[in-house]
């Protein structure tokens, strides 16, 4: 099925390096339209483009329903991936559903040869190649974002048949593309193991947020309420909000724990606040154009990820934490992968030891004990977000290397 509505923005005050960007998400766990750190980050990234004046088109093998009144204007063309097989075994179900995903991203790319772009922006998945045949046939230069060791992701938390075809595709693209965008240094570290020659594309351009739709909270507390301390994001083992109410539970000071956010965790994290005695406010999941109110009240966020979250290790950029930052929120996380970048102790928050309540609960503590210090560190993240985090200034730095190139040159891959 396609998907069509038409695209216009207002323009930028300046001619565009890029006047028509085609951003491809072929990943059908990636919901572009959805409530997933994935789906944010998707939304930012052309609302980005747009703010620069280039007219983006969305091609997506999902959508899903939560589509931003700001972003109802953009084109999109939906591929969905053939779900069929159901009655085949369940490895030759696996390998079906790889191959329907590299034909739908093919269609994809053909939508995008139709329609014509200047720049061609891929979210990395195991079994497209679009952005490879885009610029080849377009000749135009390409950038692919790269947020996770996928290969090794699939191979260890779901089901991986075609490994040889996944590795073939990542280097396929890697050629292709004239900027590789690593969310971290383990994963860039990951994909010039793949792809030893691509250094001189590879940069590393962690998570950003959004400064003008999240905000600090400007309102004043009930002086009769509890402090809440506030965890947002999907209820998975590798985000520790085990961790956190067990935190609750062992904490000297009064407060009350905020969980929004929804996911396989959500039952067992409620029955561990009953048996805890913990009056716990679920909120369940919100969509990305609601968490800054469900931010709001807060006194104290977490991120309290666990030491152990399997083989591909600690690669992450914490969104959650950035999001916290903006909002003017004192942080306590887990020092552990790329949280130290967004979060500096003593100065924006609190780091603490992963998998280890106590001292998350001391941490907590001290910052609800002192509304004025915690406030100031709050101030401090907040500034060094606008200062160095903002999409905007991600974006910026991606797209840096191709500053060069007029517009319709390709850039050689």
């Amino acid at each position: 099925m396609t998907t069509t509505t038409t695209a216009h923005h207002p323009a930028a005050a300046a001619a565009p390096s890029f006047p028509r960007v085609a951003y491809l998400s072929a990943d059908p766990g990636v919901p572009v339209f959805g409530s997933k750190g994935a789906s944010v980050h998707v939304q930012e990234i052309v609302r980005s483009l747009r703010t620069r004046g280039s007219a983006v088109g969305l091609y997506a093998t999902r959508t899903g329903d939560l589509l931003p009144p700001d972003l109802a204007d953009v084109t999109v063309r939906h591929i969905p991936v053939d779900g069929g097989g159901r009655d085949l075994a369940p490895a030759a179900r696996t390998a079906l559903r790889e191959r329907n995903q590299a034909a739908a991203a093919s269609q994809l790319a053909g939508h995008v040869m139709a329609d014509g772009a200047d720049l061609v922006y891929e979210r990395y998945s195991l079994f497209s190649t679009a952005l490879a045949q885009v610029c080849s046939t377009l000749r135009i230069p390409g950038v692919l974002e790269v947020n996770a060791p996928l290969i090794e992701e699939q191979a260890t938390h779901r089901h991986l048949v075609d490994e040889a075809g996944a590795r073939h595709t990542l280097r396929t693209q890697v050629a292709a593309a004239a900027v590789v965008a690593c969310v971290s240094q383990p994963v860039a570290d990951w994909v010039l193991g793949h792809c030893p020659g691509a250094a001189d594309k590879v940069l590393v351009t962690p998570n950003g947020v959004n400064t003008a739709r999240i905000a600090p909270d400007t309102g004043v507390p009930a002086g009769d309420e509890l402090p809440t301390v506030l965890f947002v994001g999907t209820l998975k083992p590798w985000h520790g909000t085990d961790v956190l109410l067990d935190a609750a539970a062992r904490a000297d000071r009064a407060w009350r724990v905020r969980i929004v956010g929804d996911g396989p965790e959500g039952p067992a994290l409620a029955g561990q606040a009953q048996r805890l005695g913990l009056d716990v406010d679920f909120r369940g999941a919100v969509a990305p154009h609601e968490v800054p109110a469900a931010l709001r009240g807060a006194a104290v966020a977490v991120a309290p990820y666990p030491a152990d979250v399997g083989a591909t290790g600690q690669y992450f950029s914490p969104l959650k934490v950035y999001e916290y930052a903006a909002a003017g929120l004192p942080v306590v996380a887990s020092r552990v992968g790329q949280v130290p970048v967004a979060v500096r102790h003593g100065h924006t928050g609190l780091l603490v030891p992963p998998s280890d309540p106590t001292s998350l609960a001391r941490a907590i503590d001290t910052l609800v004990a002192d509304p004025a210090g915690a406030r100031a560190m709050g101030l401090a993240g907040r500034e060094l977000m606008v200062r160095e985090h903002s999409w905007d200034a991600v974006l910026g730095r991606i797209l840096a290397p191709l500053q060069a190139v007029p517009s319709g040159q390709a850039v050689p891959a």
